[in-house]
């Protein structure tokens, strides 16, 4: 599937921030960030990649934070308050 066909179907830039235990030092908490296109409010390519997270890498799952961002959205405009002439 093409970007553009993504942006049509809803996708949306979604960002996860994943915190998970070290391996070796289970108390040491690191950071892992995530970024796709994703559909809101499901995110089933966030789930199909922390599936894969839980059953292929060895560092437990802490908690995710995801934030999600339209891509394509109507248009913002603001009238003008005055006009500016120079020369």
């Amino acid at each position: 599937m093409t970007d553009i066909e993504r942006l049509l179907r809803k996708y949306r830039l979604t960002t996860a921030e994943i915190l998970y235990h070290m391996p070796d030092h289970y108390s040491i908490l690191q950071t892992y960030l995530w970024q796709e296109h994703d559909i809101a409010p499901d995110f089933p390519v966030l789930k199909r990649f922390l599936d894969f997270w839980d059953k292929k890498l060895d560092g437990k799952l802490h908690s995710v934070q995801v934030v999600s961002c339209e891509l394509i959205k109507p248009s913002e405009f603001r009238f003008s308050k005055g006009e500016l002439y120079l020369h």
